[in-house]
């Protein structure tokens, strides 16, 4: 059976699959940052940053439900379609699909073939922070 977070990326994945080249998809990601809402500028703090980003991050998660609520801005456009990205996988959805589901859309998409280094580790820099607000909200219920 699959699970939310799944189908949001097998969606995903089926989406850029309609993009021919790279440069498209970048106009893509950035059209997505474009359309993120907007980030409470008293949550741009540092303890809110994302460390290993080149880029500024600002990146907090809420818990309503049971299910884990993310928000995130940065000042770079890609930067901010791979967090648009991000929350369309990840926000609304439950702790545990959170963490029973590898990111396979990274792969599926090629992104280590085509970001650079530094935007890869920033992705996997917030990768691993929804990971650890999953962790932590599994842990606490």
């Amino acid at each position: 059976m699959t699970n939310e977070v799944q189908a949001a990326q097998d969606e995903l994945i089926e989406e850029f699959r309609f993009f021919d080249d790279w440069m498209d998809r970048y106009q893509y990601l950035i059209d997505m940052g474009r359309r993120l809402p907007e980030f409470p500028k008293a949550e741009q703090t540092d303890a809110n940053k994302i460390r290993g980003c080149q880029s500024q991050v600002w990146f907090i998660a809420s818990e309503k439900g049971g299910r884990l609520y993310f928000q995130a801005t940065s000042d770079a456009a890609i930067v901010s379609g791979l967090i648009a990205l991000l929350l369309r996988i990840y926000s609304g959805r439950l702790p545990q699909d959170i963490l029973d589901t590898p990111p396979d859309f990274v792969t599926a998409l090629n992104f280590e073939q085509h970001l650079s280094a530094t935007r890869s580790n920033g992705l996997s820099s917030m990768l691993k922070a929804i990971r650890t607000f999953a962790t932590e909200a599994v842990q606490s219920t």
